[in-house]
């Protein structure tokens, strides 16, 4: 049976104001399309590619944009089961069901699953306005008013807030207050990482995405029911009652071929069950017959002092088809990144690198690459 998908406008001012329509998809009620209602060029374009008012299996609870990095954005198809098992499994991952704060856009799937993970556990989230940028008084703020529940109390962030909170003693006193701070969307750089450890707040990292119903790999092990593999190719596989049922009018979609499983376009390895993410597959590097996962140099950089943010992309070369090129954020000069990666291969060492003041998002938290290259292009 269908009925027809709903359009359903995110108020970034007041995100919680859909948890009444959530609850009603969760019930298997009707089928929603989550859309910023602030941004009407995000919002034409999902209705152009997404097709709300017509039918769609009315199994479905949520149909949620990806972020469309390589090309137009797809729609995840999320059932009930998908959203609920997901939320019960980061619950039991975390040591149980606490209070919600939500600090990232609401129409994102980390977002919604802070919504639908506090409508499972019976509680009303609290959430704080990021249309304008994530605050950290307003997140020191929320963070206080939440602990004195006295319950567990949980949040997620993207690398870039999470950085953004530590610059401050008060985030950082904020952040303390939390039993687990979820950090995706993107890589986490790992200097980040450990002085947040160091500081004894509690990050867990997570990966997923739109089409696993949000992280289902939480420090690189698989939530309870989740599961992991990593084909000969080096391709990583999701399984689990989280993964979408396939893509809004893709039927058939190549990524979905084997019933429970998704394919994603990263590469990884498994040790010991634990899995490493090395990279976006289709972002490799061919530069004169040289293969580099843009992530690995990445990595490097940010072990330089002062680089607080990284992106390596590759743009066209007459003689080496893509040439290595990078941009960064931070304090370091120039000629400090190039001294930081002089024990790398020669070839690995980009040909271009720019400090820029920030970097082109496509996201909560996820580089746009495409939007780097633009960034070198456009230079004389």
């Amino acid at each position: 049976m269908n009925r027809p998908l709903e359009l359903l406008p995110v108020d970034p001012h007041h995100p919680t104001a859909i948890l009444g329509d959530l609850e009603e998809a969760i019930a298997g009620q009707r089928s929603l399309l989550p859309v910023p209602a602030h941004d009407a060029a995000r919002r034409e374009l999902l209705r152009a590619t997404l097709a709300p008012g017509t039918p769609v299996d009315e199994d479905t609870a949520l149909v949620v944009a990806t972020s469309g990095s390589t090309g137009p954005p797809k729609g995840a198809l999320l059932s009930p089961v998908n959203l609920v098992s997901s939320a019960d499994a980061t619950h039991r991952f975390l040591g149980g069901a606490g209070q919600w704060l939500l600090a990232m856009p609401a129409h994102h799937i980390a977002g919604l699953q802070v919504l639908v993970r506090s409508l499972v556990a019976g509680v009303d989230p609290l959430a704080i306005d990021v249309s304008a940028g994530f605050s950290v008084p307003a997140f020191a703020a929320a963070s206080r008013e939440l602990a004195e529940t006295g319950d567990r109390v949980y949040t997620s962030l993207t690398p870039h807030q999470l950085g953004k909170a530590m610059d401050s003693l008060e985030g950082i006193e904020a952040l303390r207050l939390f039993d687990a701070v979820l950090v995706g969307g993107a890589a986490i750089n790992p200097t980040l990482l450990a002085a947040a450890r160091a500081m004894q707040i509690t990050v867990v990292t997570t990966y997923g995405s739109s089409e696993t119903s949000g992280g289902c790999v939480y420090d690189g092990t698989p939530l309870p029911g989740a599961q992991v593999e990593v084909d000969p190719d080096g391709r990583i596989h999701l399984g689990g009652p989280m993964i979408a049922h396939g893509y809004r009018n893709m039927p058939g979609h190549e990524a979905f071929a084997r019933p429970g499983w998704f394919a994603t376009s990263d590469g990884g390895r498994l040790d010991g069950g634990k899995l490493t993410v090395t990279g976006r597959l289709d972002a490799v590097i061919d530069s004169g017959g040289m293969k580099l996962h843009p992530e690995v140099l990445e990595r490097e950089m940010l072990q330089v002092p002062g680089v607080s943010e990284a992106c390596v992309v590759g743009v066209p070369h007459e003689r080496f088809g893509q040439a290595i090129v990078a941009a960064y954020v931070g304090e370091a000069e120039v000629g400090d990144v190039l001294d930081g990666l002089a024990h790398l291969p020669r070839w690995q060492i980009p040909k271009d690198i720019r400090r820029v003041t920030q970097l082109p998002l496509i996201g909560p938290g996820k580089v746009d690459r495409q939007g780097v290259v633009k960034l070198f292009n456009a230079r004389p």
